[in-house]
């Protein structure tokens, strides 16, 4: 299983990205993805999640109302729209999948079975 994650760039404060995270070897209908993100020197980030049952999504307090999560099942691509971009959100960011995410443990990235090699986003002020 491979997942790339693409999309990532230089933007001013206030821009838009839209970061896609492919699969090879894996169906995303059938799996939970997720976005996380690590700034230098912190730990990794949990972004947002779409679940496989229902396309249930969940965001992060920090990224609600400006990211938005989305899947396209026949490109077998999860998409994550970042809009209003802050320089806080400067970042490697990565997607994740794993087949038997429970809900619950859908925020922690060490329950997920694949991980991405990461996108970088830098935002400036």
């Amino acid at each position: 299983v491979q997942l790339q994650a693409s999309g990532g760039g230089l933007v001013q404060t206030g821009g838009s990205l839209r970061l896609s995270c492919a699969a090879s070897g894996l169906t995303f209908r059938s799996a939970t993805v997720a976005w996380f993100r690590q700034a230098p020197g912190k730990e990794h980030e949990f972004v947002a999640r779409i679940f496989r049952s229902g396309g249930a999504t969940a965001y992060a307090d920090s990224v609600t109302g400006r990211f938005t999560i989305s899947r396209d099942t026949a490109k077998n691509t999860v998409y994550l729209q970042m809009n209003s971009l802050k320089p806080e959100d400067t970042a490697v960011y990565y997607c994740a999948a794993g087949s038997r995410i429970i809900l619950s443990s859908s925020y922690m990235l060490s329950n997920y079975d694949y991980k991405g090699q990461g996108t970088q986003v830098t935002v400036s002020s």
